[in-house]
């Protein structure tokens, strides 16, 4: 049987890109938990947040199988790319905490819920039941911060995992 060595930097790498993965995938499950379980309702500018998971999931997976077939440069790059899209991702969220907390105004465009349509004739009745919500206004907060401020958070963490496992990827030895 033959022992093949594996360069300690590729292990690095499909560790780190591993785990930006596994936080990736528990931060979006539990966003949809909260929505579909919780019954707390997204905000436009909660969902846009969700675009870098939804983009960066995948992309850590084709990473990790590309750190596997040895194609680490290529690696890198992807790796990369996903540790810019979290942190634009939380930029995003402190922007939003920001305007929760009064530090700066919300986008005007921000107070979705469910679009209004049908006749004129049960506008009134759409209207009594359309759940207006607001992108400044914080629906629940743990530990001080609201879903935004840890989604600011947890995407610094995966921006820090993901460039972790890039830098590892493109290291040759």
């Amino acid at each position: 049987m033959a022992v093949v060595k594996r360069d300690p930097s590729e292990a690095a790498a499909y560790r780190a890109g591993g785990l930006a993965l596994l936080m990736a995938l528990g931060v979006i499950l539990a966003a949809l938990a909260f929505e579909h379980i919780g019954g707390y309702v997204p905000c436009p500018l909660c969902l846009q947040q969700r675009y870098a998971y939804y983009a960066g999931i995948p992309l850590l997976f084709l990473a990790l199988a590309l750190v596997s077939a040895e194609e680490r440069r290529w690696a890198a790059l992807l790796l990369f790319l996903v540790a810019l899209a979290f942190l634009a991702n939380a930029g995003l969220g402190v922007y939003q905490a920001g305007a929760e907390w009064g530090y700066w105004p919300g986008p005007d465009t921000c107070g979705g819920g469910q679009a209004i349509t049908g006749n004129a004739g049960n506008l009134l009745e759409k209207l009594a039941t359309t759940q207006v919500v607001r992108c400044d206004e914080a629906q629940w907060r743990f530990a001080g911060l609201s879903f935004a401020g840890w989604n600011a958070v947890l995407s610094m963490v995966i921006f820090a995992t993901a460039l972790n496992a890039a830098f590892a990827s493109a290291i040759r030895r």
